[in-house]
């Protein structure tokens, strides 16, 4: 296939919220606690929450600048290009980059609202989470409903609001919520722990996929605080094996045997290694742990519940007869420092070379519109949303990498425990009772 006739959807993506979000979407009384963005002495734009503050606004917002220049400091607006934060602007950088469709996961709320969660109110909270995912339905991907799969983010504190949320955001035409990898990392109830069915079954009855992000359980992979960032970044895609396995081994499938996961931006490549061992594993213990797949082995499971997605994993590729082709997905992954926009293009075409054209449609796009319920076709037909007629649409739309030559990334040798210090929350999520008891 040529690189021009190919069609994509990203289905990992991040916006960087902008500062009129909570505008309007609140009650009043919660004027003074919603969430707003703050300008400090030293120029820092910040969110604030219910007098907690989130400095790091534009973390990994790093689209068009240069390598150098990566980092996870405080940043303002202003540092940063306006794809990231402007709906018209990142409809633009897609169009350049030649991505018809992106999910959008959240900044500064944290991957799955958690940092909404730790409001002592819990009204204040409840109210922020429902103006965040309307804002994201309505005013996001709404924009361009041919561009934007929507996505929400659960009221964690409880597993009963968590399901009328989903609910609630189906009947607007969104069927993607982003949950915790792993809960029990967050104060909450594990995946093991029935507390948690109300949300599955409204995931299943309303044909939600629940997406398990890396890094959504407030953790990064720290062998050491002195081992270099490195490390950090090599271990955070596979890091998603431990979600895998958690829910593989959970209640969650032989109660709800037609929900599905996607286990966001953690590649491809691990899994026929996985799929093996837990295969392994499963016929030398279950005839004393009483593992249970109803007569079906997990990696049949896994392969029949799991989506899987990629930014650049060539060896993934090369090993897809070992995947459930249908459900392979793709990233872009802008605008964070793993994204290869604008080239995203001509990468995943080399990566993809020698494939036959029906497995490129699937993984570039076909699965995604088919498990996420995206019709792009629908508003724009399908001759006008190819890589190469997306790119002639903003002919001349600037994607030039630049140096801003202000707050430049971390020095040569800074260690996972900066990084550490800099995800991990201060303050606990808040515990609801029906979430609060662990296994």
């Amino acid at each position: 296939m040529e690189l021009d006739e190919m069609i994509l959807v990203s289905v990992d993506d991040h916006t960087i919220e902008p500062p009129d979000l909570f505008r309007g979407r609140v009650p009043k009384k919660y004027d003074d606690e919603a969430p707003k963005v703050v300008r400090t002495e030293d120029g820092v734009d910040m969110w604030v929450y219910a007098g907690i503050p989130r400095p790091q606004i534009g973390i990994n917002a790093v689209a068009g600048r240069p390598r150098e220049e990566y980092g996870f400091e405080p940043s303002a607006y202003a540092d940063m290009r306006p794809g990231t934060y402007d709906v018209h602007e990142r409809v633009k950088d897609m169009s350049a980059a030649g991505v018809l469709g992106s999910m959008c996961f959240p900044s500064f709320p944290r991957f799955c609202g958690q940092f909404f969660a730790e409001a002592p109110d819990v009204g204040l909270a409840r109210a922020v989470v429902e103006a965040y995912n309307d804002w994201h339905i309505e005013e996001w991907a709404g924009a361009y409903p041919d561009r934007f799969i929507p996505l929400s983010i659960p009221k964690l504190w409880s597993a009963e609001e968590c399901a009328a949320e989903v609910r609630r955001v189906a009947a607007k035409g969104c069927h993607a919520v982003s949950f915790s990898e792993n809960p029990a990392a967050l104060g909450l109830a594990s995946l093991h722990h029935n507390s948690w069915d109300p949300f599955w079954q409204a995931c299943e009855d309303e044909g939600t996929v629940v997406c398990m992000h890396i890094g959504s359980s407030s953790q990064t992979p720290v062998t050491a605080s002195d081992a270099p960032i490195d490390v950090t970044f090599v271990l955070s895609p596979v890091s998603i094996v431990s979600a895998a396995a958690d829910v593989l081994f959970s209640p969650i499938f032989r109660k709800f045997p037609n929900i599905k996961f996607a286990l966001s931006e953690g590649g491809i490549g691990w899994v026929p290694y996985f799929l093996e061992r837990v295969d392994y594993v499963y016929d030398h213990h279950h005839a004393w742990t009483g593992a249970d797949f109803g007569g079906r082995l997990p990696s049949e499971v896994f392969l029949e519940r799991f989506i899987t997605c990629f930014v650049d994993d060539a060896f993934g590729v090369e090993s897809r007869s070992h995947l459930n082709l249908d459900l392979v997905t793709w990233e872009c992954d802008y605008p964070h420092s793993d994204s290869n926009w604008p080239d995203a293009p001509e990468i995943l075409a080399d990566r993809l070379a020698g494939v036959p054209d029906d497995e490129i449609d699937k993984i570039t796009h076909l699965n995604a519109m088919r498990e996420f319920r995206f019709d792009p076709f629908s508003v724009r037909p399908r001759d006008r949303s190819t890589v190469g007629a997306l790119r002639a649409e903003v002919a001349g739309h600037d994607v030039t990498i630049r140096a801003k030559g202000t707050k430049a990334g971390k020095p040569v040798g800074a260690t996972a425990g900066q990084l550490t210090a800099t995800f991990r929350p201060e303050v606990p999520v808040r515990v609801g009772e029906d979430c609060a008891t662990t296994n």
